[in-house]
Formats: C-alpha cells, structure tokens, sequence
C-alpha cells in the first residue's frame, strides 16, 4: 500500500504552530515511508474565510520546508484540490445518500434549533437533535418552503450503532452513534457541504491512507465513519495529534499573547527555518536516541508513530530561542546578511551604514554568537547604526565620574594619532592607553565603552572599535569630554 496522506487547512487566519506542527508530521510520515504528502484547502465555511489566507498558508508551509507532492497551487490526478470547486462532485454523493434513505431535509430554525439545545440543558441533557424533521410529510415540507425556509441536510443516525476504530496513537476507541448529538447536518441551508461531509468524501476519491489530525478532531471521527459505512467505503487509519498546551499546562489560546503562535510572526522576527522545522517535530514525537537537534533528513528518517505521544505536548518558546540560535551559528554571515537586511528594514530604514555589505558581514560576525534570532540584533547593534549616541544608565553614571577623564583623554589622543584603523591598531592602541595611564582590566575597558557604545558591556571591543571607525570614535569622545 502506498502511503497517501493530507493536510487540509480552513483558510479562515493564519498558519498556526498547531496547524504547522500537523502538516509537518503528515509530511515526515509520508516522507518516512515513501507516500504522497498532499494539501487540500477546506473552504467550506464561507462566513470565516479570509482572502489570501490559503496562498498564505502554502507560502508559509514553504518557507518552512513542509513540501507537498500533489494539491493546491501544483495539481494532481485527484484534483480540484480546493473543496469550493468540487461542490459538483459533493452533489453527485448527496444524491446517493437521499436516494439509500441516509439524509433527510431539515427546515429547523437556528432560533428553534437554540430554543432546543436550551431546554435540554434545562432539564439536565446533553444537547442534540431531536429528530423533528425525520418524518416530514410532502405537505409539512411544501409548507415550509412556501415560507421561504431554505432546509439543511442531515444524515440520518441509528443511536443503537457502535463505532470502533484503531488509533496509531491512542488505541482502540469506541463511541456510542447516539453520543454524537443526533442525525448531524451534512449540508448547510446555503448549499454548502459541511466539513465532516466535505473532508469524507475528499479522503475516500483521493485515496487517503492515513488521516493525521489534531486530538481536537477526535469528536469528528465518528460522524466521518458513518458516512464512511453508508456508501460502503474502506475507511482510512487514524491517527490524532494531541494537544500543544501553554506553560499553565492548559491548551494553547489564540488569546494568549505571552507566547507567538503563527507561523508568520516567526518568520518576520529572523527565527530561521529549520530551526522551526527541528522544534515543530519535537512537539509531541521522541526520537529514539532523544537527540534535540537533528537535521530534516534525520526527523524524516527517525520519524514513525510509535514515539509519538498521547499527552500534550509543552511549547518550550525559550527552548525553541535557544535552538534557533544554534541554527543562526550554523549559518554563515553571508547566508544571514540577505534576512538581516530585510530585517533592518523595519528598524533603522534611513541608516547609511547599512548599505555597505562588508560592514554588515562584520556586524554579523560580532554579534552572531548572542543572538537567539535575528530581530534582536537592530537593538544589540543600535550604538553602531546612528551618528548620535544615547549611553544609558550605566554609563552615564560611569562617564560623570571624574576618574574616567584621564583614560577618556588619552585614548582621544592616541586615535587622532592613528593613520590606519582596524582591529589591530584599535588593540594597539588600547595598550598604549594602558602604559600611559596605568589603567587595565575594567578600569580601561569600561570607560571607553561607555564614551563610544554608551553601554558598559558589549562585544569583543577591538571588533567594536574597528567596526564603529576612526571618525566616530573621536566625534563621541569630543562629546562626551
């Protein structure tokens, strides 16, 4: 059997770590096991969509490195791969399930519907429906329409049925048919197939193998399986992701603003992509030599199910800096000064010194080894990108105390003395400073950088010195004399 799986977003926002973090692993398990990794855009829920989110999503689902072989925006044989163009095909099977007795129209309100689910509650109940449109003579139903209600369809569900499936991560799972709320809608008043009916029918002509899916999904899988048994098709295998929970140890929120949560915002702050692709597959997967960082090749190779775990899986952010700064290391200054300019962009857009690459590559070199993503460095850097400097605290307090005056004023001297400027002469030129004052160590250091950083520490000062050049140097030092 040829492996064939799916992620099937609903373009209604933006790419979320959990919807990321899915894609990925269908993508590791068709990778892992020689399948077809397919996309499919379920836009059936017309009110929640958004424009563009689906070219966004594929953008994103790229940059991170989640290719897929067959969908959205590259085709196939089982295509239209975007369920608003397949509405066709979803009323040839609609007409199958009328026709074996399966659904039935339903001209319930959602006032009416409301009322119910209210009254049930009132009384103790679980919610569901109660069967009302089941039986509706020719009359009832011309009555209706004359109205100019627009009826919903339902599958019908025989309560005394039990439903059993294998879950690759969970097990066997069983579920009462009358648990899942009662005959369900499969198409809404609008015409619109719904996403239980939608996503069946889709996986079943695409010859999906193997449905991956957040835990949250696991409710929809009976209803799936129903409608699976009533056209008489093969079901898929199932397996259901669990849950990514916050610090609090309680499921993600949108609305919980101490952690990002889209995949975009990652992007925009400089965290690199296989950095995001090694932590993503980590959420909830162990490998088995329980390594942290392991390159796609090896996620791919290592990859399987059976060290996939039940209980929800903690989103670590500060794991996640760490491991995107290993990952910056890894890269070269070159291969990082393209996402630093475009970074810089949204920071110092008037600076001068950014249009010079060498110097870039330099500014790279001397902060790459502290940076946990790129967008921290317009700040780490911000004493090498304006001709003004603002010293803070620290340094003021340090440049007011007199016995920095003397070590202030011969380095000063010793610089407009120089005719060449680099590293070297900068070291040079510090130990001149040192024999002349007889200030070493945090003496010597401090001062300067307070005069020409404004901060008392900072990166290898020599670099610095050399980095932030002659004229500037002496033009801070005037001012702070």
């Amino acid at each position: 059997m040829t492996v064939r799986v799916r992620y099937a977003p609903s373009p209604t926002g933006h790419l979320h770590i959990g919807g990321a973090r899915t894609a990925l692993f269908n993508y590791l398990f068709a990778k892992n096991q020689g399948g077809t990794f397919i996309l499919r855009i379920e836009d059936t829920d017309l009110e929640r969509n958004v424009d563009h989110a689906a070219e966004a999503f594929a953008e994103q689902l790229r940059w991170l490195g989640v290719e897929w072989d067959e969908g959205a925006y590259v085709g196939g044989e089982y295509g239209p791969y975007i369920c608003t163009d397949r509405l066709s095909i979803y009323d040839e099977h609609i007409r199958l399930l009328r026709e074996r007795g399966y659904a039935y129209d339903c001209f319930c309100t959602e006032t009416e519907l409301a009322e119910h689910r209210e009254m049930a509650i009132v009384r103790g109940e679980t919610p569901r429906y109660s069967g009302r449109c089941r039986h509706l003579t020719e009359q009832q139903r011309k009555a209706f329409l004359t109205e100019g209600r627009k009826p919903a369809l339902r599958f019908r569900v025989s309560d005394d049925e039990v439903i059993h499936f294998a879950d690759m991560i969970r097990g066997e799972m069983t579920f009462d048919a009358g648990a899942t709320g009662g005959d369900f809608v499969i198409v809404k008043s609008n015409g619109i197939p719904t996403y239980n009916f939608a996503c069946t029918v889709d996986d079943y002509l695409m010859k999906i193998t193997h449905v991956i899916r957040g835990e949250e999904h696991i409710s929809n899988t009976p209803r799936q399986l129903l409608i699976y048994k009533a056209f008489g098709w093969e079901p898929p295998t199932f397996a259901h992701v669990s849950l990514i929970l916050g610090a609090n140890g309680k499921k993600l929120s949108k609305r919980d603003e101490s952690i990002i949560q889209f995949i975009e915002q990652y992007r925009d702050l400089g965290y690199l992509p296989e950095a995001m692709f090694n932590f993503l597959a980590l959420l909830g997967w162990t490998p088995s030599e329980k390594q942290e960082i392991l390159a796609r090749d090896e996620v791919i190779r290592a990859f399987g199910f059976d060290r996939v775990n039940k209980s929800g899986a903690f989103f670590d952010a500060a794991k996640l800096a760490w491991m995107n700064g290993h990952y910056v290391r890894e890269r070269s200054e070159q291969e990082l000064l393209p996402l630093v300019k475009h970074m810089f962009l949204n920071y110092h857009k008037e600076s001068k010194w950014l249009e010079s690459d060498p110097w870039l590559l330099k500014l790279i070199s001397l902060y790459k080894d502290k940076l946990n993503y790129l967008a921290q460095l317009p700040e780490m850097a911000s004493p090498f990108l304006s001709d003004v400097l603002f010293p803070d605290e620290d340094a003021n307090a340090l440049l007011a105390d007199d016995s920095t005056r003397a070590v202030l004023s011969e380095f000063a001297e010793q610089v407009a003395n120089t005719t060449s400027w680099d590293a070297d002469v900068a070291k040079a030129t510090l130990k001149a400073v040192q024999a002349a004052t007889g200030h070493k160590g945090k003496e010597l250091y401090m001062p300067l950088r307070a005069a020409v950083l404004g901060q008392l520490h900072g990166p290898d000062l020599n670099q610095s010195l050399a980095l932030l050049g002659r004229e500037r140097i002496l033009a801070r030092l005037l001012y702070v004399q």
